[in-house]
């Protein structure tokens, strides 16, 4: 079975700035993205979707499009990033990203949580979505799922970032008889 991943439109934040669960409304090429998304979006039966501002705005124009209610699920925000929320990336002091880049998929940001943790909630919120279900939500929730269904590494899902507002199909695997 496959399901439709959907990221965000565009943000309205500075390049370069580490927003991770900030909550931040979209540019203003995300409405663009967003009638773009109508169109390249197969018609689904259920939507799954982070409750950032940034996913509510497509998951909404979605659910009237097909005339279905959105389902937002807090599992599904991005990775938390503690104290590097809001800073530039460039402004990070590197003593307190070091421990954290060691091994992000299990060493949490300072004061956030680690992409594990973030592997788990999402894979918890879409453990019972169905073949018509899109799911609305992140880059970083994005690659979890790939990297447990498409059985990738981190450095591979790190290596290709998930489009704004483009459907992305994840197969899941198939469960053991």
């Amino acid at each position: 079975m496959t399901l439709i991943f959907l990221r965000h439109p565009t943000p309205e934040v500075a390049p370069g700035t580490c927003y991770g669960q900030t909550d931040l409304d979209i540019a203003a090429e995300g409405h663009g993205q967003i009638e773009a998304a109508l169109l390249s979006t197969p018609p689904v039966t259920r939507i799954l979707a982070s409750p950032a501002r940034r996913c509510r705005k497509l998951a909404l124009a979605l659910a009237q499009r097909d005339s279905i209610e959105p389902e937002f699920d807090h599992r599904l925000w991005e990775m938390h990033m503690g104290e590097f929320e809001g800073l530039l990336w460039r402004d990070i002091p590197r003593e307190l990203s070091e421990g954290w880049l060691s091994d992000p998929f299990n060493n949490p940001t300072p004061g956030g949580e680690s992409f594990r943790q973030v592997q788990e909630r999402v894979l918890d919120a879409i453990a019972n979505a169905d073949a018509g279900t899109a799911i609305v939500c992140h880059a970083g929730p994005i690659r979890a799922v790939q990297m447990a269904w498409s059985g990738i590494s981190f450095a591979e899902a790190f290596a290709q970032t998930p489009p704004y507002a483009e459907p992305v199909l994840v197969a899941r695997p198939l469960k053991p008889e």
